[in-house]
């Protein structure tokens, strides 16, 4: 789920990823954005701000942050412009708002909606990595103190590839930075305070901009929230897996209920059971590759499945592994997530959760595999916590409760059943900083996103007006498969991670 499948890496991703290092691009126009047509989405306006890339030494050189723009549909309602992040990390929010990442009409009515790539992605200066470095072999779970050591030698010799390609960058890609990149932004559009919608990661972004510009906040939509509170890496992949395995319990409730499911009248939960062990002694097969799947790969087949979620699919995929039988096409996951080498640069800048040693990384897969006996680990989780053992630069934006003194009240909403930010983040988050939680009783990554009319709708209306709704509402799940699921919404982001 972070990028790490490296079949993916084509002539032109290896040139894009690992290339050298850009230059930045010229400085926006003096007070604004000197907008043009973007090349590949010409309804589009593309531009850049220019920002330090260490925001306490501005001499010491500039990172280029890329933008996309599209404007207001009803000029005469127009209110603003609203900022927008899909997360990761590692989302290129200009290239999604390209591709026709949009909120509802009725924001899109009132206000140009601009992406921006956070620095060190997408069209913004990027931060490079060595090729030779990414590819090379390393244990993702390791087995015991000499993989251990393996997968830190990895690590850090990546890490060491970042920093001599990326030069100063690649030790500048912390939120905090990011943060003050958004208030540049902010500036350069000329508006007077902040209108933001983050999901994911971004909502990170969006909380330490409150914590940092109180002052500048006009509305802040905080959907799928991190918690920059959890401060061990046990918690944070106890947290991560325990959300994973309740998703999945769902799962087995949809399939029971629903005839369509291709594992329905069968004991879900057995059948994963029996499918963990036989991937545990190397005997899990793919049907049609025959490739053997690792324990990690069937808990990184749950995970993509629970973004939607996609259900229907996720038990046809079951249900193949099983019986030994080809699934059908329509029974294909998400494989084509794209390589992602900054997510690394910018988490291990963000998150301090050291691990010691073999024994005690082992304790953590074990205790998580009996805390969820059948999705056994959060692949975000672990991909997350074990890709900073050996990371080579300090941990410059620690974790720390949100504070958030002066802002106008923020807006947080969340599914309940979430496979990436658990439902619990959100709620930690909103009772530190005092912001009102909107829940969505339901499933999946992004709320917004869920086909929710009520989550649309309060959201939307938030941020026109800045009313909340009343603190503990709550919005009824939208049933898989039903026709108020299929209804047309906003898009969503294609981003994976968090």
């Amino acid at each position: 789920m972070l990028g790490v499948h490296r079949r993916l890496l084509t002539a032109a991703a290896v040139t894009a990823v690992f290339g050298s290092l850009l230059t930045a691009a010229p400085a926006s126009a003096a007070g604004g954005v000197d907008w043009q047509p973007c090349a590949d989405a010409p309804e589009v306006d593309c531009g850049t701000v220019t920002v330090p890339i260490d925001w306490a030494h501005p001499d010491r050189g500039t990172a280029s942050i890329a933008l996309a723009r599209r404007k207001a549909t009803d000029p005469q309602a127009r209110i603003g412009s609203i900022l927008m992040d899909p997360g990761g990390p590692g989302g290129p929010g200009a290239g999604e708002v390209e591709n026709g990442w949009t909120l509802s009409p009725e924001i899109t009515k009132r206000f140009d909606t601009v992406g921006f790539d956070p620095r060190g992605i997408g069209d913004s200066t990027q931060i490079k990595c060595g090729l030779a470095e990414y590819i090379a072999d390393h244990p993702q779970m390791p087995r015991d103190q000499a993989e251990f050591e393996q997968l830190a030698a990895y690590n850090r010799k990546l890490g060491e590839s970042c920093n001599r390609l990326s030069g100063p960058l690649g030790k500048f890609g912390d939120t905090v930075s990011v943060a003050r990149d958004m208030d540049a932004i902010r500036a350069a559009l000329g508006e007077e305070k902040l209108t933001y919608y983050g999901v994911s990661y971004g909502t990170l972004m969006g909380q330490q901009y409150a914590e940092l510009f109180p002052d500048k906040v006009r509305a802040l939509v905080l959907d799928s929230n991190m918690d920059h509170s959890q401060y061990t890496a046990w918690d944070f992949l106890e947290s991560e897996t325990r959300s994973l395995q309740a998703e999945f319990r769902e799962f087995a409730a949809w399939c029971d209920r629903t005839a369509s499911c291709a594992l329905h009248g069968r004991d879900v939960s057995k059948l994963t059971r029996d499918l963990q062990d036989k991937a545990a002694r190397g005997e899990l097969k793919d049907p049609e590759s025959g490739e053997a799947i690792t324990p990690l790969d069937l808990a990184t087949t749950f995970h993509s499945a629970f973004y939607g979620p996609t259900w229907d699919r996720l038990a046809s995929r079951l249900a193949s592994l099983a019986d030994g039988t080809k699934p059908a096409a329509s029974a294909q996951l998400r494989d084509d997530i794209p390589v992602n080498t900054v997510f690394q640069s910018v988490f291990c800048d963000d998150w301090h959760m050291p691990v010691h040693t073999y024994a005690e990384l082992e304790a953590y897969r074990r205790t998580a595999a009996a805390l969820a006996p059948d999705v056994k680990v959060n692949p975000l989780g672990w991909q997350a916590v074990t890709g900073c053992i050996g990371w080579p630069n300090k941990t410059s934006n620690p974790q720390h409760p949100l504070q958030v003194h002066g802002a106008p009240p923020l807006l947080m909403v969340s599914s309940r059943h979430d496979p990436a930010t658990p439902y619990a983040w959100s709620q930690a988050a909103a009772r530190q900083s005092g912001s009102t939680l909107l829940t969505y009783d339901g499933w999946g990554h992004g709320a917004y996103f869920k086909n929710s009319q009520c989550v649309i709708k309060a959201t939307d209306d938030y941020l026109i007006t800045g009313k909340l709704p009343a603190k503990g509402t709550h919005c009824a799940a939208v049933e898989p498969g039903t026709p108020e699921a299929r209804i047309a919404g906003p898009k969503p982001p294609s981003t994976i991670g968090f």
